[in-house]
């Protein structure tokens, strides 16, 4: 008997636990470096806040309790995300001149990113504690926090605080006197049961749903909350209506209205809470109904790409006192319909007595809807699925047949983007387009042949002309952070050899802050864009990185990073991306910390599939493989890589395309695939930009995923993966099978998954370990260095 378990004791012994691994010491060093704060600036514009997030917690932040329910990853004890935001350190900083100023943290509370008040006077930011997500308030004079004793905010259906038009603050708050936590039955109650009857409802492969009833009822208890009007002065907090599951609470413009998006029965097993039915009410100050706008049910059998039928996006209209906006789809929401036109819009108005008024008709589908702060302008944006194309509308919504069309292009030509219209808030707390006089203003990319060069333009929408304000220069990379209401502004300038600060432009330019490079030695490393073509002539390019201690004429083991993207014309596939002007800083998990270890990295080795979209996929092995063989023959060309010892890399669909290449080619050593999906038949209801499914394509399914060719593949893959990982269709199984073909079919590969993480990986002893494996295993197969 102990004979016959021996086989499986050893693999038990095999995968226990190791212990984390530490990474080299010139890596902890890059870890601990500090990073560059975010600046917020005030809506007065006379001040603004310097806040810098923590980027690597401990694990046993991640080891906190955490509940999987309707797509969401829940703290029960704080009622608020399972990983909040954390902040390292936050200052304050007169416009006018002077040194920033440090605002003391409390200790022992983890602080989210802070949010001004429309006046400038506060910031409010979201503290959590071991049981409880709090609301602490910062004055901008002088920089003191302080809490809002006996408030506990409920932050599990989405941000629990908005700003009423008087200044105070309209919350969520976990019902007084509610109770313990519903336990789980220790014995079930019976089957689970699902039933069709015979009406199609494809599905994403959503993480995280629903799974029994102990699950609905545990939902339902920890989203209830109790919505409460809040003074900041006084701290004192009012309730409004009664306790129930409250998604998007907004407060109408002119005070006097709120807009409840209040979830119901029946929950689902196969949708994310998004898609639960939904009632949107409006609400008078003391919380008592007076309108419902909308009443939608479970929306399970969304089409494909499609969207929910009824009201969609229902919000105020920012410069009118009540005024709801929304749209809805004339086509059933699928995209598949034929029709003349996808979406309406409408317009209703308090009190309500009146039908909505539809003002607008779009061919397309609706991406984006704006309005300027003068109350007579609308920016309207749809996207065209066949095409893939979009499109943006000037208007003033009272005169809708007069709009005007601004810009019209591909969504992948990053060349011709115009930019997005800068926002601000208003002082009723809404977002509204910045307008200097009528004038509107975009920032952009500004993407050349030659990289990314932001910009800041004024736009006339009378002539839909532009006016260039601020471009980046060449040699440096600066692109505009904020716009203030006199017109100047704020960016943020990096060149290779110095460090981001912050410049304030007016009559002139002047420097803000003073960050010091806290890593010379990095400044070491060499970057230059290379542009080549493939065959077929798609033009093609990366960014070649070369170590700190590269010396001319080399050869040296190198590093391919990538991950494909979709084009429908070869145009637009060859655009570059990025800039080699930004200065050098490495973090997280990246694949740039090889350049410490002696490799050359080519990063954003661009990876082209392109075709028509509905089957641009017949030909993704094909193009994949042409992209990467030409990247190789290129760095070799320049004569900077040893072409029989290169590695591919990648994470999610880079790891897909990693394991394709090895399995597909003979170009590398050895590949490292983080958290991807190796069978696609896992996910039959479509990935990436593919919108076939199983049952329509069979063979390109099977014949793209490298679980299928498990005996085929050319060279060693390490495979990573969170435990916990929560994206749609990277479930953990996808590495664990592909890890028992490979062993199956006698392949040499190595299997790590990470316990806690997510899709990406957070916790420093996580990153640190996964430096350590992708340093070992590219030094073991690229180098011949056995490792420790």
């Amino acid at each position: 008997m102990l004979r016959s378990l021996a086989p499986f004791l050893s693999l038990a012994l095999v995968a226990q636990p190791a212990p984390y691994q530490k990474a080299p010491k010139a890596i902890q060093a890059v870890l601990d470096a500090p990073g560059t704060p975010t600046l917020l600036a005030s809506p007065a514009g006379d001040r603004f806040l310097l806040a810098e997030v923590a980027r690597h917690p401990p694990i046993k932040d991640l080891a906190q309790p955490m509940v999987r329910l309707a797509g969401l990853r829940l703290n029960p004890r704080t009622r608020g995300p399972h990983n909040p935001t954390r902040l390292k350190a936050l200052a304050i900083q007169d416009l006018k001149g002077g040194p920033a100023r440090p605002i003391a943290l409390p200790p022992g509370i983890l602080l989210g990113q802070p949010r001004w008040s429309p006046d400038g006077t506060r910031f409010v930011l979201l503290g959590t504690t071991a049981d409880a997500t709090e609301l602490w308030v910062g004055e901008a004079g002088t920089g003191k926090l302080h809490r809002i004793e006996g408030l506990k905010l409920n932050a599990t259906l989405g941000d629990p605080l908005d700003w009423l038009p008087d200044g105070s603050l309209l919350c969520k708050a976990v019902p007084a006197g509610q109770g313990p936590v519903p336990r789980a039955p220790e014995v079930p109650v019976g089957p689970r049961i699902q039933e069709n009857e015979g009406k199609a409802a494809p599905a994403p492969t959503y993480q995280d749903l629903l799974q029994n009833a102990h699950d609905e009822t545990l939902f339902e208890f920890l989203g209830q909350s109790q919505l409460v009007r809040v003074n900041l002065t006084s701290g004192t907090a009012t309730p409004l209506g009664k306790p129930g599951l409250y998604a998007q609470v907004q407060p109408a413009p002119g005070g006097q209205w709120i807009l409840v998006a209040r979830l119901r029965r029946p929950f689902s097993f196969l949708v994310p809470a998004s898609q639960f039915p939904v009632r949107e009410e409006v609400w008078d100050r003391g919380g008592a109904l007076v309108h419902t706008a909308a009443d939608l049910p479970l929306a399970e059998g969304i089409p494909l790409e499609g969207v929910r039928t009824g009201p969609r996006r229902l919000h105020w209209r920012p410069t009118e006192p009540a005024t709801l906006a929304w749209v809805e789809a004339l086509d059933g929401g699928d995209p598949k319909r034929k029709a003349d036109f996808r979406d309406r819009l409408l317009l209703q108005a308090a009190p309500f007595q009146t039908a909505p008024t539809e003002w607008l008709r779009l061919k397309a589908r609706l991406s984006g809807l704006d309005w300027g702060e003068g109350g007579r302008l609308a920016v309207v944006r749809e996207y065209e699925r066949d095409r893939r194309w979009t499109r943006t509308w000037l208007l003033d919504p009272s005169k809708p047949a007069e709009a005007r069309l601004a810009f019209d292009l591909s969504s992948n030509d990053r060349y011709r983007d115009p930019g997005t219209f800068a926002q601000r808030l208003l002082p009723n707390g809404h977002m509204a387009l910045r307008q200097l006089g009528s004038a509107l203003f975009l920032t952009g990319s500004g993407a050349t042949a030659a990289g990314d060069r932001p910009f800041l333009d004024r736009f006339d929408p009378t002539t839909l002309k532009a006016e260039r304000l601020f471009h980046c220069g060449e040699g440096v990379f600066e692109s505009p952070a904020a716009l203030l209401a006199d017109g100047r502004f704020i960016t943020r300038r990096e060149s290779p050899s110095e460090a981001p600060n912050y410049v304030l432009h007016g009559t002139g330019a002047r420097a803000l802050t003073a960050f010091a490079d806290p890593l010379p030695d990095l400044r070491k490393i060499q970057k230059k864009l290379v542009k080549y073509t493939r065959p077929d002539g798609v033009a093609l390019s990366f960014t070649m990185y070369l170590p700190p201690d590269y010396r001319a004429g080399e050869r040296r083991p190198a590093v391919i990073w990538a991950y494909p993207m979709e084009f429908t014309d070869a145009a637009t596939a060859g655009q570059v991306s990025g800039s080699t002007d930004r200065f050098t800083t490495l973090g997280g998990m990246s694949h740039l910390f090889f350049l410490l270890s002696g490799y050359v990295v080519l990063d954003n080795t661009t990876m082209p599939v392109v075709g028509d979209p509905q089957t641009v996929n017949d030909t993704y092995l094909d193009q994949v493989v042409a992209s990467a063989k030409a990247a190789i023959d290129k760095a070799d060309e320049l004569g900077v890589i040893d072409p029989k010892r290169v590695g591919v890399g990648g994470h999610s669909y880079g790891a897909f395309m990693t394991a394709n290449l090895l399995a597909h080619s003979t170009l590398f050593r050895a590949g490292i695939a983080r958290s991807g999906a190796y069978n696609r038949t896992l996910t039959p209801f479509g990935f990436q930009s593919e919108r076939r499914t199983l049952w329509e394509a069979p063979e390109m399914y099977l014949k793209v995923s490298p679980f299928m060719a498990a005996n085929k593949f050319n060279a060693p893959i390490l495979l990573i993966h969170g435990e916990a990982d929560n994206n749609s269709g990277t479930f953990p199984m996808q590495s664990e099978r592909l890890y028992a073909a490979l062993k199956g079919n006698g392949q040499t590969v190595r299997y790590v998954t990470l316990p806690l993480e997510s899709h990406g990986y957070i916790a420093r002893e996580s990153i640190e370990h996964t430096l350590w494996e992708m340093l070992r295993w590219f030094d073991r197969h690229l180098k011949g260095e056995s490792g420790s």
